[in-house]
């Protein structure tokens, strides 16, 4: 029998998770608590029932591998997930490819009095208690804004702060995720909630990272001091430039995601993606104007590219996608094309040896 699961992400969950699970008859509920991993211990319910496990290795991706996926293997039908809140949908939806399941939806909740305030700052997990493990260096940004755009509908607690401060909040989702349905945990509904979520929603699925990056077509018009920079060029950063500039991305900014152009790799996409103070740099891999074989590049992905080659540069070009809460779209966009190349670097580019601050320093993007 296969699986159909809900995840439920965010702080204060639990009460979100159990709801759903009231809601859909049928179904079990599995909650993991997280708090002693590094100690290797995990702690599960299953419909209540508490099971204390012990790892051999303490990680998330131990607990998802050795514990999680055969659960669900076992259980079969239904389940709503109700994650530990230093989880993050989208790694759970990847390790959840290994096996046959099918993700109904993605819950998230935001708590209105502090979403705003984490999703721009730069505290550690670690500081507030949160790791997952030992070396686990994610912000608290990092998660809250992952878990709030991954998802397929919010529930959102609390009753924040002031008027002004929720209809910012608003106006933040309108852009981090403007198609998933929204409902207070005041007078949530389950069923209406779930209904709401559209047919072609994500329900866990990934992209390669080279698809548009404006998903769900985000309102642009500033409102309340939030704003979307769309910034596109077709010539490469810098790299030294572009690592000097990238401080107008940590400070004010609630998400930023995109591909970059880096002239001193001139054959690889890399994938920036920041939360608040976190940021992470990753490899797509190369871009198609340096791949020979398109035979197992996606219709997609060759139907884009070929929309928009260039005659010099086929599909390299630089788009970043910029939501902010207080920073200037001014200020970003003036910073990230001071740190183009200038027209003398970009002629002598093969044969220029550019400092490059980001060649070691980023991983392989998966599920980006």
């Amino acid at each position: 029998m296969g699986v159909e699961v809900v995840l439920v992400a965010g702080p204060a969950q639990h009460d979100v998770a159990e709801e759903i699970w009231r809601a859909l008859p049928g179904t079990v509920l599995v909650r993991h608590n997280l708090r002693d991993l590094a100690e290797g211990v995990v702690r599960r319910w299953v419909d209540g029932e508490l099971t204390v496990l012990e790892l051999a290795h303490g990680c998330v991706s131990c607990t998802l591998r050795l514990d999680l996926l055969p659960l669900l293997e076992r259980l079969g039908g239904w389940v709503v997930v109700d994650l530990d809140p230093a989880l993050e949908p989208e790694a759970v939806c990847f390790a959840l490819r290994e096996i046959d399941v099918r993700v109904a939806a993605v819950v998230a909740v935001v708590d209105r009095e502090n979403w705003l305030a984490d999703a721009v700052g730069g505290d550690a997990l670690a500081e507030r208690g949160l790791a997952a493990a030992a070396d686990d260096d994610r912000t608290v940004a990092q998660v809250v804004v992952g878990q709030a755009e991954f998802a397929d509908a919010l529930v959102l607690t609390g009753a924040g702060r002031d008027a002004g401060q929720d209809a910012v909040l608003d106006s933040v989702l309108d852009r981090l995720n403007p198609r998933a349905p929204r409902q207070d945990r005041a007078g949530m509904d389950v069923t209406a909630l779930l209904s709401a979520i559209p047919g072609d929603a994500r329900r866990g699925r990934f992209d390669d990272g080279f698809g548009t990056l404006l998903h769900g077509q985000p309102p642009l018009e500033p409102v309340r001091g939030v704003s979307v920079v769309h910034f596109t060029e077709r010539r490469p950063f810098h790299p030294a430039r572009l690592h000097d500039a990238i401080d107008v991305l940590l400070d004010g900014v609630v998400r930023t995601r995109g591909r970059v152009w880096l002239a001193s790799q001139p054959d690889t996409a890399l994938w920036l993606e920041s939360a608040g103070g976190g940021l992470s740099v990753g490899d797509l891999g190369p871009w198609l104007a340096a791949v020979e074989d398109w035979s197992d590049v996606p219709e997609d992905r060759r139907a884009m590219a070929s929309a928009t080659w260039h005659p010099r540069y086929g599909d390299r070009s630089q788009e970043l996608v910029v939501i902010t809460a207080t920073a200037s779209p001014e200020e970003i966009t003036s910073a990230l094309r001071d740190a183009l190349v200038t027209d003398e670097e970009l002629e002598l580019a093969d044969q220029l040896e550019f400092v490059d601050p980001f060649a070691e320093r980023h991983d392989a993007a998966e599920g980006s």
